[in-house]
């Protein structure tokens, strides 16, 4: 051990005035020695958990807490993810053993900007990191936009996903076409939803006030349209491959809008390549005899129109509900994923009872005291430092946007971890104790708020499994949270 006695320091350190000695002992990077750090991370998805992950992995002390507004965790792998994509939610039994660190906890149920400001959350911890995501979407912005039969793809999402705010969402799925606009993985995932037969959900967590409408669904027909040409789509080859293959329905495709693909994806990034190639053999090339037979008894089909762009959704003669919708004509200006598309003055209407709008998620800011941008709908950051506001860090779609997949939140939430490292580490965050989670219990008991921990979650997560077992299914969500809390004997 080393000794302690002041005869056994340097001598330079034992001369030099005790002032000094003070002033240099203020200046010290925090030592994990003396305190443990308190990191607040807000938004308990997949930018939240990883940020949490990366921060505990990387520091032998520090301790955090994730508040969510939910009851329950996960945040877009519970409500987000398709439910027949069970494998994507994999993440969750990591995501479950960092909760269960003696060095994290999980408080649901407190929507932080309305139960907990931000400032009282900086005043309590070493450091927040917002990892909200992105709880809105980005409106169309064209008459009609406001009629029955026009819905956004988050609530649509959230409504067959259980998310408690969509649970009453109740779409008319009473008529044989729909229009879906946008052309990324979650537009494929809301037309293999509307497409796939109520005999394959049922072996899903989908829930089952989604799965009674989906069986009575009369959807035959559904178009996912695109502003921009086939080198432009958004989703992935996976995506793709299996809406090709999707069991009772048929792709339908125009050959006319590939022409000359061919020789211009030579030269593009190998995902790119391979997308455009499948597209390509889908559109042009004779299907084998068994695909062949299948197409041609299948009673269901999608199809992908390129160069339209929505400009009004069309009402029925009585104004009451949806019965198509107008989509200019477009072309491309520029080349590849940079193309921008210009109308070319014609229109074309196309005749349907149920729109879905599916041309981007957004943040929004959920305390004033935060920098936000609106037009780009992120939080202004350096690396993940908020912008003129030291020991506040962002990570995820609040962070970057909404881009990406759950792999890309991942890295981005790690870089946004080590930034926050280096400056606990460097000297940039407040060195003195900080009271943490003791101060925001007090608040929120004060304010009549029931946190909800993990060990709670673990309860409903039981019964969610035993429900499904009944049902013969993976679990079956619950999506009423005052059903929730009663469960938990609040």
């Amino acid at each position: 051990m080393a000794p302690r006695c002041w005869r056994h320091w340097p001598a330079w350190l034992r001369t030099r005035p005790p002032l000094a000695r003070n002033l240099l002992s203020s200046r010290r990077p925090f030592s994990t020695q003396e305190r443990i750090p308190q990191i607040c991370v807000v938004g308990s998805g997949p930018a939240g958990f990883y940020t949490a992950q990366h921060l505990l992995k990387h520091h032998p002390r520090l301790h955090v807490d994730i508040f969510e507004k939910h009851l329950v965790p996960f945040g877009l792998v519970r409500f987000g993810v398709a439910p027949d994509h069970p494998e994507v939610k994999n993440v969750i039994h990591t995501f479950t053993e960092t909760a269960r660190s003696d060095r994290c906890a999980f408080w649901g149920n407190v929507m932080v900007g309305r139960d907990v400001t931000v400032p009282e959350l900086q005043g309590a911890y070493h450091a927040v990191v917002l990892s909200y995501g992105a709880e809105d979407h980005q409106p169309l912005g064209i008459p009609g936009e406001e009629l029955p039969g026009v819905l956004s793809a988050r609530a649509f999402v959230g409504w067959y996903n259980g998310l408690p705010e969509n649970r009453e969402l109740a779409p008319d799925l009473s008529c044989d076409t729909a229009v879906i606009l946008g052309q990324g993985n979650v537009a494929l995932d809301v037309a293999r939803v509307l497409l796939t037969y109520p005999q394959y959900l049922e072996q899903t967590d989908i829930t089952e006030a989604s799965l009674g409408a989906l069986r009575q669904s009369q959807v035959k027909m559904v178009w996912i349209v695109g502003r921009r040409g086939p080198l432009q789509v958004a989703f992935t080859i996976k995506e793709l491959r299996e809406m090709v293959h999707l069991p009772g329905s048929r792709p339908i495709l125009e050959p006319a809008d590939f022409l000359g693909l061919q020789d211009r994806i030579k030269d593009a990034p190998r995902p790119r390549r391979r997308l455009t190639e499948l597209l390509l053999r889908t559109a042009t090339e004779m299907p084998g005899l068994e695909e062949a037979a299948h197409w041609a008894s299948a009673p269901r089909a999608w199809g992908l129109r390129f160069f339209r762009s929505p400009q009004q959704v069309l009402p029925s003669p009585d104004g009451q509900r949806t019965a198509g919708i107008r989509l200019a004509v477009t072309k491309l200006e520029g080349v590849g994923e940079a193309a921008r598309a210009v109308p070319t003055g014609d229109v074309e209407d196309l005749p349907c009872g149920l729109v879905v709008s599916s041309v981007g998620y957004k943040s929004r800011p959920i305390d004033p005291s935060i920098p936000f941008d609106p037009r780009r709908g992120i939080i202004p950051n350096k690396e993940g430092r908020v912008v003129g506001v030291p020991g506040l860090y962002c990570s995820g779609w609040v962070k970057r946007g909404p881009t990406g997949v759950i792999g890309t939140t991942m890295n981005d939430s790690f870089l946004t971890g080590q930034a926050l490292i280096q400056d606990l580490q460097g000297g940039l965050l407040p060195s003195g104790p900080r009271p943490g989670y003791t101060t925001i219990e007090a608040l929120l008991g004060s304010r009549g708020v029931q946190p909800v921990s993990f060990s709670d979650w673990e309860k409903l997560d039981a019964e969610e499994v035993s429900r499904g077992q009944h049902a013969g299914k993976p679990r079956e969500k619950l999506t009423d949270p005052q059903e929730m809390l009663r469960l938990l004997g609040r």
